[in-house]
């Protein structure tokens, strides 16, 4: 079991708290996945957790934690100090005796190979984390975005095993269709009021269930609101007519009739006395709901001539670094198609999209921009938001970048601190915004979801829904793929449609 009492934090930086009065516990079969927008606090908490040390240096944290269990830990990051370490070496326990997990999630000749943890693929990589800590047979799981990067057939395995085990599990996923399907606990984390306020929800329901709920009370709790405020007014308006008629009478009143007067001053004190007795009850209405919207900038419109060959590839060999990963990719794109591109972990697919941007940057007829699946390799990571965007940094692109930021929720800080100390999600939106400023036309983007909440993840899809240019994606978010108009999977025998 694992116990959370009381538990708040805040940022040293500016003071914003990120967790307030946290109460939150989990027992057997308890599947609760922490949801909210991008920059919130999600992973610090997660991280408290599991090494209070871990946070120390961002956040002053209070609360405990009372738990007996044996708690392990998948971070959302790569530990880049791993990179040369062997699989064979990463692999010291005996993992013989569970060779259900080994042969699932990874092939055994592998696993004891001296292949380097830095040579496999993003996927691989997660896969490989994972594998290593089920196998330490922990009590209780604390999961940052296990889905990162895993093909389609490793995240089913990832709902079944959710769904089957009865080991607590507390998890962060940008995955709507695995949250959906393995969630009975929401902690939803919001930052509302311009992020000054933080306001946390626990509920124990499924996720589209704990939607609906939300989006009731939400409209429940704005008519409420709306109808106290009509009703004021119309009260109000009556008001001031019977003010006006006393106050009148009150000066028009003859002299000579004293005791008419005061008569109008005792209706005048009642009327008063009105007035203060509505404000009174105004001070108790309803506010209404302060919640956390997901923010994404829209791409400007854009024509794009339906017969226009974006791509006419070609490749008789996709090679890295010497081996061949598939023979005979053949691709064409045209117009405003939106391209998907699926396949297994260590297929080749971030590779085949670095092979299409480097035929494609070079072009004059188009402007293409590409979000690739590490975002230091197109976000210089020691600039801020503000001197990344605003390239020629005067004072017109700085407060154009800035008014940008700002629409995005971003905070003053945030917007002038590294972009390495800012979120996954963060960081992708600063990518979606030097799209739109660039007026880019053709999209090349490697798993364009993956670090956007389950809340954002929608308005995202929709943005790119909606952009008229081309679009190739490299990605596992089955939401996604759905909304593409044509699917193909990378195998070793070339490109598919699916």
């Amino acid at each position: 079991m694992l116990e959370l009492k009381n538990v708040s934090i805040s940022l040293r930086l500016d003071g914003r708290r990120i967790v307030d009065g946290l109460d939150l516990t989990l027992g057997k079969g308890d599947k609760a996945v922490i949801i909210g927008e991008e920059g919130n606090g999600k992973s610090t908490l997660l991280k408290w957790i599991y090494d209070k040390a871990a946070v120390e240096k961002y956040c002053e944290c209070s609360g405990s934690i009372k738990t007996d269990a044996k708690l392990a830990y998948l971070p959302q990051l790569f530990d880049a100090s791993l990179s040369e370490v062997k699989l064979c070496d990463y692999f010291d326990v005996d993992y013989y005796s569970q060779m259900n997990l080994v042969d699932r999630l990874f092939p055994l000749e592998l696993l004891i190979s001296e292949r380097k943890l830095g040579e496999l693929s993003g996927g691989e990589r997660v896969k490989a984390m994972l594998l290593r800590i089920l196998l330490d047979e922990p009590d209780v799981l604390l999961l940052d975005e296990p889905t990162n990067d895993l093909d389609i057939d490793t995240l089913i395995w990832l709902e079944d095993f959710l769904l089957q085990t009865r080991i607590p599990v507390l998890f962060i996923s940008h995955d709507e269709t695995l949250i959906e399907n393995t969630a009975n606990t929401i902690l939803h984390m919001e930052q509302v009021v311009c992020k000054t306020k933080c306001k946390m929800t626990v509920s124990r329901c499924g996720y589209r269930e704990y939607l609906e709920m939300r989006a009731n009370g939400i409209a429940r709790q704005s008519q409420i609101a709306q109808k106290q405020r009509e009703d004021y007014d119309k009260q109000m308006d009556k008001w001031r007519r019977i003010y006006s008629s006393v106050d009148h009478a009150q000066r028009t009143i003859s002299r000579s009739d004293p005791a008419g007067g005061r008569l109008l001053k005792k209706k005048m004190r009642s009327v008063l006395s009105q007035r203060r007795r509505f404000e009174r009850q105004k001070e108790e209405f309803a506010d209404y709901p302060e919640v956390e919207d997901a923010i994404i900038t829209r791409f400007d419109p854009i024509e794009f001539p339906s017969g226009k060959t974006v791509l006419d590839l070609a490749l008789d060999n996709l090679e890295m670094q010497g081996a061949t990963l598939a023979r005979d990719v053949r691709l064409t794109v045209r117009g405003g198609e939106h391209i998907g591109i699926t396949g297994c972990n260590g297929a080749g697919k971030s590779t085949l999209l670095d092979v299409i941007w480097r035929s494609l940057s070079p072009r004059k007829d188009i402007v293409a921009a590409y979000m690739p699946q590490d975002y230091s390799r197109a976000l210089d990571y020691d600039k801020t938001p503000v001197e990344y965007l605003a390239v020629n940094y005067d004072k017109a692109t700085v407060t154009c970048a800035r008014t940008l930021l700002g629409c995005m929720r971003f905070t003053h800080s945030e917007m002038t601190n590294k972009i390495g100390e800012l979120s996954g999600g963060q960081r992708a939106k600063i990518l979606f915004l030097e799209m739109v400023l660039r007026g880019a036309n053709v999209l090349l983007l490697d798993e364009p979801t993956r670090n956007f909440s389950p809340l954002s993840a929608p308005v995202v899809r929709d943005c790119i829904a909606d952009f008229g240019g081309a679009v190739i994606s490299v990605s596992h978010d089955r939401k996604y793929l759905d909304e593409c108009d044509k699917v193909y999977e990378l195998t070793r025998e070339g490109l598919f449609e699916i």
